[in-house]
C-alpha cells in the first residue's frame, strides 16, 4: 500500500465521522469506507492520526459538545444524549478526563481549554509535500483586495516558541495544537492569528513568530499554561486580501498576497509601513476567502 493511499484511506474514514458524530459509529462501518479489515482500517487510522478510531470520536464528540456549552444555554443531560453518551454521569466523567473540569464548571466560567482540533491528514500531508514549494518568477497576477481598518487598545492571549520566523518552524518547536486553545476562547473578539512581532515585543530567547487571539482590554480570565496575556495599543493595519483559491494551490495563493505586498507602496495612500507599531499577522489560510494578511501603518505627517 503506497503512502497516498493510506491517507486517501485515513481521510475517507475521517470524513464519515465528521458527518456522522451525532449517531453510533461501528468500526464496521469505518471498515467499509476505506476499503478493509475492521483491523486493519483501525490501525491505519492510528498510524496516521496518533488516535484509535473510538479515542478520536470521542474526543472529537466532547470538543463539539463544549463548545455547545459555551456558547448556548443547553441543558447538560441534553447535549450528552445528543454526542451519544449513555448517561450525564458517563459524559460528565469523560469531559473532566479530557478537559480538568466537569461539564458544569466549564459552562459557568467558560476558561480556555484545549480543544480537539484534528487536522485532516491529507491536508497535514499535502501541506508537507508542497511547504518548500517556491513560487515561479512567471506566475499570473491575481487581484488583491487592500483595505485600512482600526485596531482599539486590546490584548492577545499567545504562545511564544523560541526562534521560529515563521509557520512551519513554529509548529516544529510548538507543536501545531495551539490553535485548539485560541479557538476556545469565549472572549475572542476576533479569529486567532498567526503574528510576526515587533522586536519590543519580543523576549530574549523566544520567536518572533507566535499565535494568538485578540481579546477585549478587560479580559480577566484564565491563562493557560505555557500562554501569556500582554497589551496592544491601537493602531492602523493595511489588510490585504488575495483572491479565492483551490486549497490544492494555498502555498501559490500566499506567495501571490506576499509578492502583491512587497510591490506595494503605501505612500501613494498618505500611509508608510509602520513595523514597529503593531505586530503583522496573517488569518488561517481558507480557500473560499482567500489568503489574508495585516501589516501595520501610519499616516504621513
Amino acid at each position: 500500500m503506497s503512502e497516498a493511499e493510506t491517507i486517501m484511506a485515513v481521510q475517507r474514514m475521517q470524513e464519515y465521522i465528521d458527518v456522522n458524530i451525532l449517531r453510533k459509529i461501528t468500526l464496521k462501518e469505518l471498515a467499509v469506507v476505506a476499503g478493509y479489515s475492521p483491523w486493519h482500517a483501525a490501525k491505519l487510522f492510528k498510524e496516521v492520526t496518533g488516535k484509535a478510531p473510538f479515542d478520536y470520536i470521542r474526543a472529537l464528540r466532547l470538543t463539539k459538545a463544549a463548545l455547545i456549552l459555551r456558547d448556548s444555554n443547553e441543558k447538560i443531560i441534553d447535549v450528552a444524549m445528543d454526542f451519544v453518551f449513555d448517561s450525564h454521569e458517563g459524559f460528565t466523567r469523560a469531559f473532566s478526563k479530557e478537559f480538568g473540569m466537569p461539564p458544569r464548571k466549564y459552562s459557568q466560567c467558560t476558561p480556555p481549554i484545549k480543544l480537539f482540533m484534528p487536522q485532516k491528514v491529507f491536508d497535514t500531508y499535502r501541506a508537507f509535500h508542497k511547504g518548500g514549494k517556491k513560487m515561479s518568477d512567471n506566475f499570473n497576477t491575481k487581484s488583491v483586495f487592500v483595505q485600512v481598518i482600526q485596531r482599539p487598545s486590546r490584548k492577545v492571549l499567545l504562545r511564544r516558541g523560541k526562534k521560529a520566523t515563521g509557520y512551519f518552524e513554529y509548529c516544529e518547536e510548538v507543536g501545531c495544537d495551539v490553535w485548539s486553545v485560541l479557538t476556545s476562547v469565549k472572549e475572542a473578539i476576533y479569529e486567532p492569528i498567526g503574528m510576526w512581532l515587533p522586536k519590543h515585543l519580543i523576549k530574549e530567547g523566544t520567536s518572533q513568530y507566535v499565535q494568538g487571539v485578540e481579546v477585549p482590554i478587560d479580559y480577566t480570565n484564565d491563562i493557560p499554561n505555557g500562554y501569556e496575556l500582554i497589551e496592544l495599543p491601537p493602531c492602523k493595519l493595511m489588510i490585504f486580501q488575495g483572491e479565492s483559491y483551490n486549497d490544492d494551490d494555498f502555498m501559490d495563493a500566499i506567495y501571490e498576497v506576499w509578492n502583491h505586498i512587497e510591490k506595494f507602496d503605501p505612500t501613494v495612500y498618505g500611509y508608510q509601513w509602520a513595523p514597529e507599531t503593531a505586530p503583522r499577522f496573517q488569518l488561517a489560510p481558507m480557500g473560499y476567502r482567500g489568503y489574508i494578511e495585516a501589516r501595520p501603518i501610519k499616516s504621513i505627517n
